[in-house]
């Protein structure tokens, strides 16, 4: 189980530690606090504030300010164009900070759906860090190298047009955070005859701290609660597990640092695709305190994403109208129109739709200024046929036992059953789907002799039985592949879309089958390795990777990739390749073959392994996956020559 150490801290009120005060002039802008995605808020002339807060804090509210008047510094900034501003995501459940390790898109240039713009390095590895929207780089606030940047800090703006690029050009990171400090002297003046706001929830409540579900993995945007660990009215000591959060790379469990109660569990066990941010439970530092919290409801969140009641209003009257005039010449209204022109939209809501298949433009949005949301996806029903929908009343009383029938072609109870799909099995299926179709791949094959190998592991084993060490025959191939990746470096590369980067080590990935699906840990460094060090990694790793107790640092990344189905009695199969790697290689099974042989005989009996290498065109051409190929078999029908 992963490990995660919240520092959690007494909520309050909502902490904001980041505003947006719009002036008079419109503001439109998208702020991307998570992994990638775009968050777009659109506020009104100088009518209302929002704040987002980061890490652990409060999801967001609307806050309601004076419309602001007089002049102030940062009127130059309010007349920018429609932009977005990117910020530094929590890329690890560790991150406090991070380094801007690379920039993969330079000012001006076009970022495609799903393209990675920077590599940033956290206190586990170096991470990519893409976007989920298709927008072009306007200005780069952060440079390379940059080191200690905060999380939540803006690294960069995009825009969705190239024409607003230059508008940008003389944007500095000091005139961004001057625009968002200069009116606080107006904003912190109340409104006279405003009417107070409703209290922030758990303003009246005792001291207390909330758990949010933070991001525990890059591409995580939510999670399934699968098990709480502790009940209501509990005492958690520090370093106790809290619950069990399956993510869509693994089952994630995290702990509390400090003591406490257990007052209030707001997600019950099981709820699937909880988003980030949302409130998990409260804490409670006395257990004198729980009591006050067995009715608590998080109101600000629920006022942030209901959407608005006058859309909803609308079809009561016309629900009414048709049930007080039931006659035969009753219509119903027809379905709305498609919107026209650009539709907004979060990220999770164009993939919701897509996967759906949803057309947004007859999605009716109850975000700011019409704006799709998830819940908007969820909620939404397609609208009827009008022939299906022009249906007289009295008939409609005589016709069931007809229609009765016609709705009967469903399969009989017994006959099937719906396995939920986990969210680790989401992303397998997206992950592949989206290999297959935009990689070219082809396939080279050929037979290994492996009476060496098999005759060098048995010595070896002998050697080593005291240390309770087993060598196996993929620890050989492993340490073959590692080297012969070495020779040909070309297939220990990765497609960067603008660039091919050839990696000098080779941090192998091992694919392991798990009850909640394919996992690939990687053997870090297995160039340099030996077998006895590649073994005891492989074994740790694959059980780690059973229990779901690996860390993301141990499953992300990788530069060569092996699947071995030999030990199931798989003669040879075609692996798919996993980007941004160029190659997979696919193992099968060990069999008996009589070869040709020059001795009396004129034959001979040997082990012949069937391996297929997986290559990507783009990176990896034929002869140079074939030169692969012929020394990975070099090393394994002369395993001795891996001491060289």
């Amino acid at each position: 189980m992963l490990r995660l150490i919240l520092r959690l801290r007494p909520a309050s009120g909502l902490h904001c530690p980041r505003a947006l005060l719009l002036g008079p002039a419109t503001l439109s802008t998208r702020s991307v606090p998570g992994t990638g995605s775009l968050k777009r808020l659109h506020c009104a002339a100088g009518s209302r504030t929002t704040c987002l807060a980061s890490g652990l804090s409060h999801r967001g509210t609307l806050l309601r300010c004076p419309p602001l008047t007089g002049s102030h510094r940062s009127g130059r900034f309010y007349s920018l164009p429609p932009h977005q501003k990117v910020e530094l995501p929590a890329l690890s459940p560790t991150m406090q900070t991070g380094t801007i390790a690379r920039w993969e898109k330079k000012e001006g240039e076009k970022i495609s759906e799903g393209e990675l713009i920077a590599e940033v390095e956290t206190d586990k590895a170096t991470v990519g860090f893409e976007i989920l929207e298709e927008c072009y780089m306007a200005k780069i606030l952060v440079p390379e190298g940059t080191r200690d940047v905060n999380i939540g800090a803006v690294i960069c703006i995009t825009v969705d047009s190239p024409e607003l690029v230059a508008a940008f050009k003389d944007v500095t990171l000091e005139s961004l955070q001057a625009a968002g400090v200069s009116p606080s002297p107006v904003a912190s003046t109340p409104p006279p005859a405003a009417a107070a706001p409703p209290a922030a929830p758990g303003s009246s409540y005792p001291p207390h701290m909330k758990v949010t579900l933070p991001a525990l993995s890059p591409t995580m945007t939510m999670g399934t609660v699968q098990r709480w660990e502790k009940k209501v009215g509990e005492k958690l000591s520090e370093g106790d597990l809290l619950a069990e959060i399956e993510t869509d790379k693994a089952t994630i469990g995290f702990e509390v640092q400090e003591e406490g109660y257990l007052a209030k569990i707001m997600v019950a066990e099981g709820t699937r695709d909880v988003p980030l941010g949302v409130p998990l439970c409260i804490i409670v530092e006395k257990e004198s305190d729980i009591a006050a919290f067995k009715d608590y409801v998080e109101t600000g969140l629920s006022e942030v994403s209901t959407p608005a009641p006058a859309p909803a209003a609308a079809p009561a009257p016309a629900a009414a109208a048709a049930a007080a005039a039931p006659g035969p010449g009753t219509t119903p209204a027809a379905p709305p129109a498609p919107r026209k022109g650009r539709v907004f939209a979060s990220p999770l809501a164009k993939k919701l739709a897509a996967e759906k298949g949803i057309n947004l433009a007859q999605v009716s949005g109850s975000g700011p200024d019409g704006r799709i949301t998830r819940k908007d996806i969820d909620s939404f029903v397609p609208p009827k046929a009008a022939p299906q929908a022009v249906t007289a009343a009295p008939p409609a009383a005589v016709i069931p036992a007809a229609s009765a029938p016609a709705a009967a072609p469903a399969a009989p109870a017994g006959t099937f059953t719906d396995i939920p799909i986990s969210n680790i099995r989401k992303v397998i299926a997206q992950r592949l789907m989206q290999s297959k179709q935009t990689i070219p791949h082809y396939y080279l094959s050929l037979d290994v002799n492996m009476d060496q190998v098999l005759e060098l592991r048995k010595d070896l084993n002998n050697e080593v039985k005291a240390q309770n060490i087993k060598l196996s025959v993929n620890d050989f191939i492993i340490k073959a592949s590692a080297l012969a990746c070495l020779k040909v470096p070309e297939c220990n590369s990765s497609w960067m879309d603008t660039v091919i980067r050839q990696n000098h080590v080779v941090d192998l990935s091992v694919a392991v089958s798990t009850a909640s699906g394919l996992i690939t840990p990687i053997v870090f460094n297995a160039h340099v390795k030996g077998l006895a060090a590649i073994s005891s990694d492989v074994s740790a790793l694959a059980a780690r990777a059973r229990d779901g107790k690996l860390q993301p640092h141990e499953f992300q990344g990788g530069t060569f990739t092996i699947s071995n189905l030999g030990m199931f009695g798989v003669k040879n199969f075609s692996a798919i390749i996993n980007p941004p790697q160029a190659c997979i290689l696919a193992v099968g099974g060990s069999e008996k073959r009589l070869m040709p042989a020059d001795n009396e005989k004129g034959f001979d009996v040997a082990s012949m392994m069937s391996v297929t290498l997986s290559c990507d065109h783009r990176v990896v051409d034929g002869a140079v996956g074939a030169q692969w190929l012929a020394e990975f078999r070099k090393f394994l029908e002369k395993p001795v020559t891996m001491l060289l």
